[in-house]
């Protein structure tokens, strides 16, 4: 049978069902249910057996003779109210058969009835600020993520050549962002079968020099690249995909394409570039030259739509004057312009790519540091994907923490200006190589650290750019990619070696010069720290003719600052090298200020410096890179929570907040608040220092109520109120690890922290309450923000701090609000009690206590025990306290009354759908707990009908605060109406009946009373209030008369039309009493059975 879940649809009443029979007419395995006036019901199962028991059952419900005789007596009874006293010998028997027809019908009710707050047309929208938000790890996000996959490169001219005999080798792949430089570094395919690789003869150490093996096979799979998955964390419909392609060097580039753009098929032509090719294989396979380039656009609009109908354009020759970035940008900004793409010289030819959006359950992926991903199952090396690194604006809002470890170099060697030097006879066709060393000694080798090429081994000792025919001031597109060691030092450094290649193949020559393929024409050197930190600016080197031992002692200028003879300057020493780099590492930051402090933290640690420097580096960090503080975020709050507690200093502290402060406040500003609340959650490990027993929670409290100072900035301390949350869950967290850590956890709640961090944060609490009592009205948000915060604080202080302690810091909180106050006030005060009571525990904290004296047979002991007294405040703190803001709050205006009233109300539906106490015991027993409203209601039961009247003044004290003067209603004889409602009502709840307070062990979740309002603290404290019973004499908040005002709040017009209306107040007592006995009347029988289940029902009806 098709039954849901969820709230029912209908109900079919069993008492007019005559019986169940099978009905297959209407569809297979139906059955229906006959009724009374002839109707039916036809319901329907997913087999026969399941439909037999359904009839089966239900047959056997409707036989039931007590069902059965109850309701055919109950109907009996309907129909002769009226009949005289003739049937008197029979009243009794038809009396007794009403009476087991009333508690039938009375149980079946019971057991079906909905809750009233279900009713509640506020109960889906209701906002519990108890409710964490949902808080994730940090996690490696990207852009719009796109598969990016190489097919094939053809061209004409190879329609008559062997497949293994391509000249083409290889195939950088760029993606372009027209304009602001490349999104992504490199990406490097190997286009041709894998047995290409052997055309070509490499020397020792160069990327063609080694070969797949069945021993590696992770290192072969990964040797052929033809898949990447680019990220764009900008898209827009100006990205390029942009596709360099390189040959084996083998001369001029105009002479070297000229045959490629020819439509020609002759056979003869092609062998003659077939057996150039071989030769120039043979003798310079391992040096490339720049042959052609493609381009197409990647998206269709800024959304980041892919556009996967798009082609690449033509292969155009590649102009040996035109490889800079720069010269890519003015192509690509005419590439929608046909007339000038016209111009272009074409390379008949076609590159295959495809380019798709990267599914969720990619497989066969490696990072950009060669990690794997997921386990390559397939030796298939068409099916590895390579994730091509992505590097994002150096704007905040597109940065994100560090979550993988990261330590690449990208080196990009710009230009090289060599038509001036005298030093080498021929120096023109320069090939460039680059080594990354940790030592100058003369027998110093190159580290094995650098990313190889499509077709070699995965890392390298040295790597060389293209090579331009001819050119004695080449330009250079190349990109290295280094991985760099974990610790760098002053001896690391990039060292360049300058080669002229000689492309001279004539047979005319001698052996010797054919033999003789490269010349060292120059050497260049660039140390990788300055200061301590990694270069990253552009940079112009000198080149010197020869390669001295010690070579980095040696200076640009050397010439003029040593006498020895070791090293030769080329061209004067001039800077003749251009090179720049790009550090994406999660090592070295690219900060300054950032770098500062943490290289003198770090002399700290390791050689014991005086801190005095650290507040002037403390300070500088407010001057560092938005975006390179989000990524170094976790690191950075790490350090400051290190050296907090390190520090003997309290400037330093009051610093360290300070900084703090500025990060918290940055990453709001960018909207990367949930970066905060992660590090907070997964990654904050708060330490105590062993040497000075410093705690992060007690020195955060001083330093957090020192800025709160009057006299300090203000601006720093508005920040601290507007995001004080970050800084009460540190507080909250490091008094959690610091219990655990030190075992303190099992003790006595009193005996957990120290009597200075009591002190600690009761200063911290009493300095916070100026701020927002006074600063609302020039600052809402951030004291809106505080007063929230510090609700949180304390109700997560109810788990690891004394809660004497923590009632008497919700007591002096409190006190700070007074009668009259603005609505805003209002709102901040109602706000943090809503948001104390929210607390798990909350009904334990007020609980047990068997408040009560057994039956209660006198009016007065009634009114005693119902009403809010300071007996009931001290026994139950909370729900007191908020009883009486509630009655408070009903005097005021409209809108407060509200407000008092929602709190009130939200925190009984809480109760009413808690599973902690569902049972109706449990229930009656919180019910209970809000005894005193009955008394604020019956107090101000004159209210009901009265139309509520207007505050006659509003004055402005001298304080500066908006105090109503409220019209005080006089004392009102009860009127008739008046009392018979009040002796009906306390006839209900006392009569025979006596409140049910079930024994504590029926109640879940309890605690004992002792450990809930503890007064034996043991720190030395001042007089808590739990202490002794609230003096009314002495509290002005707690001293109100409070006159209800009505629960239901009605508009003008309405109240209008109801202001000559008797209305009739319902209240329901049903949990707060026991059960009936079986002798009682029937008529109170019924009473108890219509009266619902809820703790208190107002409804406002029409006369009586």
């Amino acid at each position: 049978m098709f039954i849901s879940t969820k709230s029912p649809k209908g109900n079919i009443f069993l008492e007019a069902c005559m019986g169940v029979v099978q009905n297959n007419r209407v569809r297979r395995f139906a059955f229906e249910l006959k009724m009374q006036d002839k109707s039916g019901y036809v319901l329907a199962a997913d087999s026969e057996s399941e439909m037999d028991d359904w009839i089966n059952t239900l047959n056997k419900i409707l036989k039931q003779p007590t069902l059965s005789a109850a309701m055919q007596d109950k109907r009996n009874g309907d129909l002769h109210d009226d009949d005289d006293q003739a049937k008197s010998d029979h009243s009794s028997s038809s009396m007794d058969s009403f009476q087991s027809a009333r508690d039938i019908e009375s149980k079946m009710r019971n057991e079906t009835r909905l809750k009233l707050f279900t009713l509640d047309p506020d109960l889906q929208k209701l906002d519990f600020s108890g409710i964490e938000p949902d808080v994730k790890p940090f996690e490696e996000k990207f852009g719009k993520r796109i598969l990016v996959n190489c097919n094939d490169l053809s061209f004409n001219l190879q329609s008559c050549v062997a497949e293994n005999e391509r000249r083409v080798q290889l195939t950088n792949v760029t993606l372009l962002l027209n304009e602001e430089g490349p999104t992504t570094n490199t990406f490097v395919m190997w286009l041709l079968p894998p047995s290409g690789a052997q055309n070509s003869t490499a020397a020792p150490d160069s990327p063609q020099a080694a070969h797949p093996t069945a021993s590696s096979l992770t290192d072969s799979a990964i040797q052929f690249p033809r898949q990447g998955v680019f990220s764009v964390t900008c898209p827009h419909p100006d990205v390029f995909l942009v596709a360099r392609i390189e040959k084996v060097l083998q001369g001029g580039i105009a002479h070297c394409a000229e045959p490629y753009m020819k439509n020609s098929d002759s056979a003869k032509a092609a062998q003659k570039v077939l057996k150039s090719a071989k030769m120039a294989c043979s003798r310079l396979g391992q040096y490339r030259m720049p042959f052609a380039w493609a381009a197409r656009p990647l998206f269709k609009d800024a959304s980041g739509t892919v556009d996967k109908s798009a082609r690449f354009s033509a292969l155009y020759r590649q102009d040996g004057n035109k490889l800079s970035n720069e010269d890519v940008f003015r192509l690509l900004a005419d590439f929608r312009k046909p007339e000038k793409m016209a111009k272009l010289p074409v390379i008949l030819g076609n590159l295959d790519v495809t380019v798709d959006n990267v599914a969720p359950d990619l497989t066969n992926c490696v990072t950009a540091s060669y990690l794997p991903l997921h386990q390559t199952e397939v030796v298939d090396r068409s099916r590895v994907v390579f994730e091509v690194e992505e590097f994002v604006p150096s704007i905040a809002k597109y940065s994100q923490p560090f979550t993988i470890y990261n330590n690449h170099l990208y080196v990009y060697p710009r230009h090289l200006k060599y038509d001036s030097q005298k030093s080498f006879t021929k120096a023109r066709n320069i090939a460039l190589c680059l080594e990354f060393r940790d030592s100058d000694e003369e027998d110093a080798v190159p580290l094995k650290c650098i990313y190889g090429r499509p077709g070699g081994p995965l890392f390298c000792k040295k790597a060389f750019a293209a090579v331009l025919h001819h050119q004695q001031n080449p330009e250079f597109y190349e990109e290295f990619k280094i991985e760099l060691p974990a610790q760098l030092t002053d001896r690391h450094h990039l060292l360049f070696t300058l080669y002229h290649i000689s492309c001279d193949s004539n047979s005319k020559a001698s052996t010797k010069r054919r033999e003789q393929v490269e010349t060292q024409v120059g050497y260049a050197w660039l140390p990788l720290l300055k200061d301590g930190r990694v270069i990253m600016n552009e940079q112009q080197v000198a080149v010197a003719a020869n390669l001295p031992s010690g070579y980095l002692s040696y200076q640009d200028n050397s010439s003029k600052q040593h006498t020895g003879q070791e090293v030769k300057w080329v061209d004067g020493g001039r800077p003749l090298l251009k090179v720049s780099t790009q550090l994406v590492s999660t090592v070295y930051t690219q900060d300054q200020h950032l770098h500062n402090f943490f290289h003198h933290c770090q002399s700290i640690a390791s050689t014991g410096l005086s801190e005095g420097e650290l507040i002037k580096y403390l300070k500088s960090l407010h001057a560092m890179e938005a975006h390179v503080m989000v990524k170094f975020l976790p690191t950075i709050l790490n350090q400051l929570f290190r050296v907090l507690t390190i520090s003997s200093q309290d400037d330093v502290a009051v610093n360290v907040s300070r900084v703090m402060i500025h990060v918290v406040a940055q990453c709001h500003e960018e909207g990367l608040e949930h970066h905060l609340r992660s590090y907070v959650k997964y990654v904050l490990k708060a330490e105590t220092n062993l040497t000075n027993g410093k705690t992060v929670h007690e020195e955060l409290a001083k330093a957090m109520t020192t800025i709160l100072k009057p006299s300090t900035d203000f601006l720093t301390s508005n920040k601290l109120l507007k995001y004080s949350w970050y800084f009460f869950e540190v507080l909250v967290k490091s008094m959690a690890q610091y219990l655990i850590e030190t075992g303190k956890a099992k003790m006595s709640r009193s005996q957990r922290f120290s009597a200075s961090f009591y002190h600690s944060v009761e200063t911290l609490v009493t300095m916070l309450m100026p701020h927002i009592t006074q600063k609302y009205k020039d600052n809402l948000d951030a004291t809106r923000n505080a007063n929230h915060s510090l609700a949180v604080f304390i109700k997560h202080c109810f788990t690891f701090m004394d809660r004497g302690f923590i009632f008497k810091q919700i007591n002096n909180y409190i006190n700070c609000f007074m009668p009259g106050d603005t609505k805003t006030l209002y709102e901040f005060k109602f706000e943090f009690l809503k948001v104390v009571c929210n607390h798990e525990h909350y009904v334990p904290l007020n609980l047990p206590m068997p408040f009560g004296k057994g039956r209660i047979q006198r009016f007065q002991d009634l009114q005693l025990d119902y009403s809010l007294t300071d007996e009931f405040c001290k026994n139950h703190f909370l729900v007191g306290l908020l009883l009486r803001e509630v009655g408070g709050g009903l005097q005021e205006f409209r809108d407060i009354r509200q407000i008092a009233v929602q709190v009130l109300k939200n925190l009984m539906i809480k109760h009413a759908f808690d599973d902690r106490y569902s049972s109706k015991g449990q229930q009656a027993r919180l019910a209970t707990l809000y005894l005193p409203l009955f008394s604020l209601l019956l107090e101000n039961v004159h209210r009901l009908n009265i139309k509520e009247a207007s505050p006659v003044t509003n004055q402005i004290n001298v304080n500066g605060r908006d105090d109503h003067v409220m019209m005080t209603p006089t004392k009102n004889v009860a009127s008739p109406v008046d009392s018979s409602l009040q002796k009906e009502v306390f006839g209900v709840i006392s009569g025979t009946v006596s409140p049910h307070t079930p024994t504590v062990s029926s109640v879940r979740h309890t605690d004992s009373r002792a450990s809930l309002i503890s007064t034996d603290s043991g720190n030395g404290l001042s007089e808590r209030s739990i202490d002794k019973p609230l003096p009314l004499d002495k509290r002005e908040s707690f001293t109100r008369r409070h006159s209800a005002s009505m629960l239901r709040f009605f508009t003008d017009s309405e109240e209008t039309s109801l202001s000559a209306r008797l209305k009739r107040q319902t209240m329901d007592f049903s949990l707060l009493s026991t059960p009936t006995e079986q002798h009682t009347h029937p008529t109170q029988c019924h009473i108890a059975g219509v009266l619902g289940s809820s703790l208190l029902r107002c409804d406002q009806n029409g006369p009586i």
